[in-house]
């Protein structure tokens, strides 16, 4: 292939590189929590008419540069819209009026991209207070800094969720599993779970300003995922017991099962306790219990335990994970840390689990790469969301200190060989 070729594909592919990077308005997140406003995919973002509220985008430029920012906006035949628009420190404003035929193009300039990294770009409104800013479309980015630029640009605003995964090197009749998880980074929406299993999961979450909870849930048998109605009575998990103060019913819309939690206001930064059980009762059934460790009062709580049936088997396909399971505050960080993880196997040994590798869910793929693990404090952790740098590929092998002894403190009849 001659030079003009090469130099011809080279401007090609320099040219394809800085196309015009058009940013859904539908992708924002609002801050704070909205009164009227409303986010939609067919709509953009309509009905903002406080000026406190702030409609913010987060990018990653993988070059400094200028950018050039401009903003497809709806205004009313007649009507007009002031906004501001806030980028690496520089604001510059845009008036725009509305013809009633199409949207209007508010032009912001261009702004200097200092470095390579994530940015806020915030929009501010300037009208009265009452007065809608306009129905907000497409935020559109040119010239050099877009090269390589990356926004999420899917409907989906949560962050990531991400896992650990345990490999088990052999071991088999796992019929314990012990996790210790502290909240670092706690904000709404977030559920962190501490022992996952191919037939349930145990965490805590974060369900609102006032309310945390301490969730153990089983899944049925069968392939409904939605309307656990709909499952037969051969197939559905059956509660056997459970603690003090602990709610149980039932779960759907992510497959069924039983559910059961215990409104507790665990604390962010202080340690929590997991461990999970399995005891088969035959060939078809296996009871799983699960137990919390109160650390106000110092001792174990059973959450609840259920009989799960077409199953039989001990734990298998052990993981932990962070989740943001509310869409509209995936640019608050999570983050946790997991360690002290050991199996239980039916002959009465504990193994120690020092070795996770990292993995995440579709959105982690390519809409969303602000999601990492790594080891700090001797344990592993998990980082989601937030737009901060970190990045971890998945699959990725990590391996914690050991602490060579398992905890002693388990209650009397928990573990089947005791």
């Amino acid at each position: 292939m001659n030079s003009k070729i090469l130099v011809v594909l080279g401007l090609l592919a320099w040219m394809n590189a800085r196309a015009e990077l058009r940013v859904p308005a539908f992708t924002a997140y609002l801050e704070p929590d909205p009164e009227g406003a409303e986010v939609s995919a067919g709509s953009g973002i309509s009905g903002w008419t406080d000026p406190k509220l702030k409609v913010l985008w987060f990018g990653e430029f993988a070059v400094p540069g200028k950018l050039a920012c401009a903003l497809s906006v709806n205004v009313p035949a007649g009507g007009e819209t002031r906004l501001r628009l806030t980028v690496a420190g520089a604001s510059r404003e845009a008036v725009a009026k509305g013809t009633g035929n199409a949207p209007v193009t508010l032009d912001f300039g261009t702004f200097d991209i200092p470095a390579a990294g994530y940015q806020k770009l915030t929009l501010e409104s300037l009208n009265p207070a009452g007065q809608e800013a306009g129905g907000l479309q497409t935020l559109v980015l040119d010239g050099p800094a877009t090269t390589g630029a990356h926004f999420n640009l899917g409907e989906r605003r949560n962050a990531a969720s991400v896992h650990l995964s345990y490999p088990t090197r052999g071991w088999t009749n796992i019929d314990a599993f012990y996790c210790e998880v502290t909240g670092v980074e706690t904000p709404l929406w977030s559920y962190f779970e501490a022992c996952g299993w191919h037939r349930g999961y145990f965490g805590m979450q974060v369900n609102s300003a006032t309310e945390r909870r301490i969730i153990f849930s089983v899944w049925d048998s069968g392939h409904e995922g939605v309307d656990r109605n709909k499952v037969g009575a051969e197939d559905r998990t059956s509660l056997i017991a459970k603690g003090e103060g602990v709610f149980a019913g039932d779960f759907g819309n992510e497959g069924t099962g039983g559910h059961s939690h215990l409104v507790y206001h665990w604390k962010t930064g202080t340690r929590q306790r997991f461990l999970v059980t399995a005891q088969p009762t035959d060939v078809t059934h296996t009871i799983y219990a699960g137990y919390w460790y109160q650390p106000e009062q110092q001792h174990w709580q059973l959450i609840s335990s259920w009989k799960a049936p077409k199953d039989g088997s001990y734990l298998r396909g052990l993981y932990s994970f962070n989740e943001n399971f509310g869409g509209s505050n995936g640019e608050l960080r999570r983050k946790a840390l997991f360690g002290n993880q050991w199996f239980h196997t039916a002959d009465g040994q504990w193994h120690e689990q020092t070795t996770a590798t990292f993995s995440h869910d579709p959105t982690g793929k390519a809409s969303r790469l602000d999601r990492f693990m790594g080891v700090e404090d001797g344990q592993f952790f998990l980082s989601n969301g937030g737009f901060i740098p970190g990045f971890t590929k998945f699959g990725e092998l990590f391996t914690r200190p050991g602490t060579s002894h398992p905890p002693a403190d388990f209650p009397a009849g928990v573990l089947s060989s005791q």
